[in-house]
């Protein structure tokens, strides 16, 4: 479990929820980059005006990538077909314009069902060189393998944990009130990373007014100590006021963050927080007491294990993980592609 920054999301990692490798197979079939002429050198003439300096020549304009044609002979499994792959990546990469692929090769392997499956990555404007992704394919054919991760698979392959957390998400949310379009945030208030992430969410309410933005505790007590007394206030905060008083007590815990360091701070910082919503900080604290509160901040962290949450803060759209502090405009972007696949409007 980890609270982790953007920066340990590249471009490309943001882009692809799994890890890149480089197979040997792949990486023989991605052609050299040609290589650049020599400029001729200029004629000499016996009329010709004292030596000028000459203009460098331009450096060549990068084109889209021209992927090897796929041998037929490299598709020997059964399952997955080629358009399930391609659907797969799809709703993965689709939101990106400038990301193409290709499907390179759907390969057995000595274990019965279970298929490696090899993708030719490239970028439509020719700034990135053409990189090989492999992954294997379990034999449910509903989750692959890819470095020491398991994701789910399939043509649409956000929709079991898009089920889950429309039946079992029950933090305090802005916006609609049903589920076509749901957003879940999973954070924790003693996170520096979520602290950040609150930009975004601040955004995102406001761009798409008809999507359900639901906060899902899931704080890392082996790491923030205090951050489960504030989830707990947090929930009482929500019981006793509502979702409003609520966001009115995240703003100002986050806000004063830097309390939440020691036992001592983190009282004054939580008190503090209820007050602002308007809420009386002894009754908090009584409610916060009650070991049902806890055991439903349990249940709360426990959701987001079962959709395979491992760090925070994670927005979770529509099923599909994204890390909720990534730059805004990739967020959106992600936010509005998935809405579109969807077929629902949040804005």
């Amino acid at each position: 479990m980890t609270c982790l920054s953007a920066r340990f999301f590249g471009a490309l990692a943001l882009a692809v929820p799994f890890a890149f490798v480089a197979p040997a197979v792949a990486q023989q079939h991605v052609p050299p980059a040609p290589a650049a002429g020599a400029p001729e050198a200029p004629q000499s003439s016996e009329q010709s005006a004292p030596a000028q300096a000459t203009t460098a020549p331009a450096a060549p304009v990068p084109s889209a990538p021209t992927f090897p044609k796929p041998n037929p002979a490299d598709f020997t499994a059964a399952s997955p077909t080629k358009e399930v792959v391609d659907a797969f990546l799809r709703s993965n990469w689709g939101y990106d314009d400038d990301r193409l692929w290709q499907v390179q090769a759907i390969l057995k392997t000595p274990v019965d069902g279970l298929s490696k499956v090899i993708v030719l990555i490239g970028d439509r404007t020719g700034k990135q060189q053409v990189q090989g992704m492999s992954f294997f394919v379990l034999p449910d054919g509903k989750h692959i393998i890819t470095g020491d991760q398991i994701i789910d698979f399939g043509d649409h392959p956000f929709a079991e944990t898009r089920e889950k957390l429309e039946q079992r998400a029950d933090g305090p949310y802005r916006g609609a009130a049903g589920k076509d379009f749901e957003m879940v945030e999973f954070a924790d208030f003693q996170c520096p990373h979520c602290k950040e992430a609150q930009a975004n969410m601040e955004k995102l309410v406001t761009d798409f007014p008809k999507a359900r933005i639901v906060f899902q505790n899931w704080p890392i007590a082996s790491i923030h100590p205090e951050a489960v007394t504030a989830a707990e206030y947090g929930l009482c905060v929500s019981k006793q006021g509502g979702s409003t008083a609520f966001f009115q007590y995240a703003a100002a815990v986050f806000d004063g963050q830097e309390g939440l360091a020691t036992p001592d701070g983190a009282t004054l910082t939580l008190n503090s927080a209820v007050a602002k919503a308007g809420l009386d900080p002894a009754k908090i604290a009584t409610c916060a007491a009650d070991p049902q509160i806890k055991a439903q901040i349990d249940a709360s962290v426990k959701l987001g294990s079962d959709v395979g949450i491992n760090q925070v803060p994670t927005l979770v759209v529509n099923g599909r993980e994204v890390p909720a502090n990534a730059p805004y405009d990739v967020l959106k972007k992600i936010v509005e592609f998935q809405a579109k696949m969807d077929g629902v409007s949040g804005q």
